[in-house]
């Protein structure tokens, strides 16, 4: 039975972008499907050894200053020795996100697995960049938000009179995340068949300057609770 490993290494404890591309990828893999976390030292045994008897990994990273963050990199220095050491092959993929719109902002990410997997004799399968990650986790809390309002309104007005206002809403948020969801979907596929998935770039299918009032506004928002333009006024000090 084939056996994937999808190595999430957003240092976020919840609602990562990478968690959720990872798990559009995994409703697609077939065989055991092991879903690991790298945030720190502590996570660097127990996701080696899960790869001893893995066939295909599956990264998903957040883009960080046009490469891999580097919490990430020290791990795959630890998994380079590690695989060579143990003559571990594998088939290797990746699925990157990044605040910028631009899906191709992602593609010197790309050259770094490509090379990481020349030195540990990896099998490079390709993977694919997507741009405008922030707003893809927008996306999916509008879900959760619209799909509770839609519990509510069922209740209070009737199943008839809520369920066109959900369906219009439900089809705008697929309608933005469409080929990122698209292109995950297909990578699942490539992952089933052992085959190879070439370098891909797409992104959230909203005007770009739309994407950036959107997004000026979210982090304008986040700088006052959190410091940054406001040095943090209202954080607790």
């Amino acid at each position: 039975m084939m056996k994937t490993v999808l190595i999430n290494g957003s240092p976020k404890k919840r609602l990562s972008v990478s968690s959720y591309l990872l798990g559009i990828v995994g409703l697609l893999v077939k065989g055991e499907v092991v879903k690991e976390q790298v945030r720190n030292s502590g996570d660097y045994e127990r996701i080696l050894n899960s790869l001893v008897d893995a066939d295909n990994v599956v990264f998903g990273v957040p883009l960080y200053v046009d490469g891999v963050p580097s919490h990430m990199l020290a791990f795959m220095k630890e998994m380079e020795k590690f695989c060579v050491e143990k003559k571990i092959r594998l088939r290797l993929y990746v699925v990157s996100n990044g605040g910028f719109i631009e899906g191709s902002q992602n593609k010197a990410l790309m050259q770094i697995y490509e090379n990481f997997c020349k030195h540990c004799d990896f099998e490079w399968h390709g993977g694919v960049g997507i741009g405008g990650g922030v707003m893809l986790n927008v996306m999916r809390i509008m879900f959760f938000a619209y799909a509770g309002l839609f519990v509510l309104n069922t209740i209070t007005a009737g199943l008839t009179a809520a369920l066109p206002i959900f369906a219009e809403q439900l089809f705008v948020i697929l309608f933005f995340s469409c080929a990122a969801i698209l292109y995950c979907l297909r990578m699942g596929f490539a992952v089933n068949k052992g085959a190879g998935y070439g370098v891909k770039f797409t992104r959230i299918l909203l005007p770009s300057f739309l994407f950036i009032l959107a997004a000026d506004i979210f982090f304008v928002i986040i700088s006052i609770f959190q410091g940054g333009i406001f040095r943090g006024w209202l954080k607790r000090k």
